[in-house]
């Protein structure tokens, strides 16, 4: 009985606090991996995260794969006389030194050709793929569909 107990708070308390889980990949620090829910899965979704490079060399953001979507993609958005466009990115920089973030407004990862609904508290994994430090697996934790990010400060 105390076991059930047990798993049952780590399932309540654990889905909030994957987004501010800490990834190292080399001297790179990938945290704060977050999409916000879909209404349906024929809407594309989003995935928004924080890369940031310790090293002394330069790195790349070359791409991204997840089983949620057929055509998971990096785009930039970009405004111009005021009208928005979201072209496809071949890359993202991650500078020496600096911290880099897949944001609303910004650079991010868009997800096409859903394979399922994305709904509030549900996770999957994103691959992402550096043209130096190579791939590492991040876990992506869904957000309400009006969300701005996750809120790592209660998590820890």
């Amino acid at each position: 009985m105390k076991s059930l107990i047990l798993s049952a708070l780590l399932t309540l308390f654990a889905a909030p606090v994957l987004a501010c889980e800490t990834f190292t990949l080399g001297d790179l620090n990938i945290e704060h991996a977050w999409s916000r829910a879909t209404i349906g899965a024929d809407r594309p979704g989003v995935f928004y995260v924080e890369i940031t490079n310790n090293g002394s060399t330069d790195d790349a953001l070359i791409g991204i794969a997840t089983p949620a979507a057929g055509m998971p993609m990096l785009h930039e958005t970009v405004v111009t006389d005021g009208i928005a466009s979201m072209p496809h990115a071949m890359s993202i920089p991650v500078p020496a030194g600096q911290t880099v973030e897949l944001a609303p407004g910004g650079y991010h990862g868009m997800l096409m050709g859903l394979t399922t609904t994305l709904a509030e508290g549900d996770s999957f994994p994103v691959t992402l793929s550096f043209q130096n430090a190579g791939e590492v697996v991040v876990n992506v934790e869904v957000l309400s569909l009006r969300a701005e990010g996750p809120d790592c400060d209660d998590a820890n």
